[in-house]
């Protein structure tokens, strides 16, 4: 099957794409006291000169005390920090590219095994990250609020350094999917509630203040996902009917893109169609979408943090479903990660060039 749907251009608002291949968010932990480096930048200008449409970076975390288990994860805040990503987005602008930073909190974590930990207790809307497991504070109204606006103010700063866009991360058992989720959610407040409409609401009012910090014409990307990492077949929303109640109102307060994480972008969400969640994503709020879940390869994600290897697979399935219209943009992680140029070898039909993927490529930044 033709590759060719794959190569077409991409516009909406400030994204002005010249494919539909997104370079996925991958946490790479290369940043020393959180502040990008200039072999970081490097990283990503070789993707950007590889023609990737869309760089979404690794997460960057905003200004909260504690966003952040790993002192290595890149800030998206701080003098030093902005300017480390002042340097990224030159280089990738040079190269032709576009890019948008993940913008993220953790919120409440594991320790991390280095044994580093931040300044103060991890937050969360309960202090649990998965059901029976507290560690951390159970945030405030003013931790809520200063959160929100910590939000808005790294959307801003990246519009001021040139980005082209921004992606929240809502997804993966973070801070803004622990409000999503009743397993980590038990507020009794306007953040709580029995229904999943109910626990929207704070990752709408970042949103929202993403939105008034950025103007109507900046793109806003949010990215969700269905299953936790405690619980990889669980659904978020169990029903169509019920994922419309939560990405609606995220649609209404000004994302332009939803990003649908998904560990096979083959899978059916729901039982009665084969629509994938980006699929659903798109049907429910009429909003674009990007796919994502092994593409290209024939093992998932976190199969290569336990040490599995993949190897290339076909891309037949995806581009039929393209095709098909069931989304509009397809995020690539580890084979990007692992070859800068895999876009060029997909748009040339090298296939016997591409290149398998071992978890030794996420213990450094690949930049040949």
């Amino acid at each position: 099957m033709s590759t060719q749907s794959l190569f077409t251009p991409f516009t909406l608002k400030t994204l002005n794409l010249k494919n539909r291949i997104v370079m996925a968010p991958m946490t790479r932990a290369f940043s020393p006291d959180g502040i990008p480096t200039d072999k970081v930048a490097a990283y990503y200008q070789k993707r950007a000169e590889g023609e990737v449409g869309l760089i979404l970076s690794e997460g960057t975390v905003i200004n909260r005390p504690s966003s952040s288990y790993d002192k290595n994860v890149p800030n998206f805040h701080g003098e030093q920090a902005l300017n480390g990503w002042q340097n990224v987005i030159a280089g990738v602008h040079k190269a032709g590219g576009q890019m948008g930073p993940q913008i993220w909190h953790m919120g409440i974590m594991d320790n991390h095994h280095s044994g580093w930990l931040p300044p103060t207790p991890f937050e969360g809307p309960s202090g649990l990250n998965r059901p029976g497991f507290n560690n951390g504070n159970t945030m405030t109204q003013k931790d809520i609020d200063d959160t929100i606006a910590a939000f808005g103010q790294a959307a801003a700063d990246a519009q001021r350094l040139g980005f082209d866009c921004i992606e929240i991360h809502g997804a993966h058992g973070y801070l803004i999917d622990q409000f999503f989720w009743e397993g980590t959610n038990e507020r009794t407040d306007i953040y709580g509630g029995k229904t999943l409409a109910e626990r929207t609401r704070f990752g709408v009012e970042v949103v929202k203040e993403i939105r008034r910090r950025v103007g109507n014409d900046f793109a806003i990307i949010i990215r969700v996902s269905q299953f936790k990492p405690s619980h990889y077949d669980y659904k978020l929303a169990k029903t169509p009917q019920e994922m419309e109640t939560w990405l609606t109102p995220l649609a209404d307060a000004g994302v332009d893109i939803f990003h649908c994480s998904q560990r096979r972008f083959w899978e059916p969400e729901f039982e009665g169609s084969d629509l994938n969640f980006a699929g659903w994503g798109k049907k429910l709020t009429g909003k674009a979408t990007i796919t994502v879940g092994s593409v290209g390869l024939t093992g998932d994600f976190f199969g290569a943090f336990a040490g599995e290897s993949s190897q290339p697979s076909s891309l037949d399935e995806l581009t039929r479903r393209l095709d098909r219209g069931d989304f509009d943009l397809v995020a690539v992680g580890r084979p990007i990660l692992a070859d800068p140029n895999w876009v060029k070898k997909i748009k040339a039909g090298q296939t016997d060039a591409l290149k398998g993927f071992s978890k030794e490529a996420l213990g450094e930044l690949i930049l040949e």
